[in-house]
């Protein structure tokens, strides 16, 4: 049997405004497909390929037809869906946003819809259209601190002031340590990707040891220094800045630190006592999220540690610094962008 096309005609307008709608990621799904149909019928394809190409049958394809030729791109539109319109009240629907915002009932810590809908005798998808419509999301929680330094605003403008304007000839290093870093091994191997299937291990582990991770950020360019230790006191932590010192010698150093213990000891404040081209920079206590070399170690985590599996502390040592050696072959620097009085603001409790 012959298979007729009717002939349809697209203006240049209509046939940019089909493109737009068939390519937006943000596009309905559902107009996504009928503006390529039409684009298909512009193209002389019969219903048949369109249906074929697309997933409709012939008959979806001849509606999508008619609608374009009666009302344009505009006749593409999701039509009203059948069925019996919302009776919800106004003061139905405060009800429910009231109630949302009040504690639960004894024993719960947030609502959910179906425990909200049999408390307002609506159903729980009517509730979720609400807190949809009212950005209400009482599953989540996020949490906050306030920093209770006393000096919390000089530190803060000091630290945010040297990634922002750092001295002239000098180098700004962010430096911590990751302490307890644990050589996990699970007790079955990895069963790798496969399509359709992720990478999948046991729940359960060996622990074979500890190690600490003491690492130093170069602001300025993303490179890091690395020292793993099997101890994190106060030895360690100078023995690993006067590595640091070592490699900037001679240039005026300014190193970030929290507020540990480890990083004030009197054996500390003599080495910088003979050594003033070294100037330490303590964040705010409660606060050592503002230290950049935080934001790597998360890094380190996700992409390196968490998935691991390690017979040994050796072997989690040498995976750790092969990270670090990988990473420096395309540092990737952290560009801050907040202004010190955005972070007081909303850090600072006054």
């Amino acid at each position: 049997m012959a298979n007729h096309v009717r002939p349809i005609t697209v203006i240049q307008a209509d046939l940019d405004e089909l493109e737009r709608l068939a390519r937006a990621p943000s596009t309905p799904a559902g107009l996504s497909r009928r503006a390529r149909a039409v684009l298909l019928m512009a193209e002389g394809l019969s219903g048949m390929e369109i249906a074929k190409r697309i997933g409709y049958t012939w008959v979806q394809v001849s509606r999508i037809r008619r609608r374009y030729a009666e009302a344009g791109v505009a006749g593409l539109l999701d039509r009203p869906r059948s069925g019996r319109p919302t009776s919800l009240t106004a003061r139905k629907r405060a009800q429910v946003v009231a109630l949302t915002l009040k504690p639960p009932t004894p024993g719960h810590t947030h609502w959910t819809t179906r425990d909200l809908a049999r408390a307002t005798h609506v159903s729980h998808m009517t509730v979720h259209r609400i807190w949809r419509g009212h950005a209400l999301q009482p599953h989540r929680v996020e949490t906050f601190k306030f920093t209770t330094d006393p000096e919390a605003e000089d530190k803060i403008r000091d630290i945010v002031g040297l990634y922002l304007n750092p001295p002239l000839n000098a180098v700004v290093v962010s430096l911590d340590e990751k302490t307890q870093i644990q050589a996990l091994n699970r007790t079955q191997p990895l069963l790798p990707l496969r399509a359709g299937i992720p990478a999948r291990q046991t729940h359960d582990y060996r622990r074979n040891g500890l190690t600490s991770l003491f690492a130093a950020l170069e602001v300025a360019n993303g490179r890091v220094l690395g020292e793993c230790s099997e101890r994190h006191t106060s030895v360690e932590f100078l023995r690993f800045v006067k590595q640091v010192a070592r490699r900037y010698r001679g240039q005026e150093l300014h190193i970030i630190l929290d507020n540990s213990s480890t990083h004030t000891t009197a054996a500390v404040q003599a080495w910088l006592t003979d050594h003033p081209l070294v100037h330490f920079h303590f964040t705010p206590k409660g606060a050592s999220w503002i230290n950049l070399i935080e934001a790597w170690f998360g890094i380190l985590t996700r992409k390196s540690i968490r998935r691991g599996s390690f017979d040994t502390v050796r072997a989690l040592v040498r995976h750790i610094l092969h990270y670090i050696e990988h990473w420096n072959d395309h540092p990737t620097p952290f560009v801050w962008t907040k202004e010190p009085a955005d972070i007081i603001r909303k850090a600072v409790r006054r």
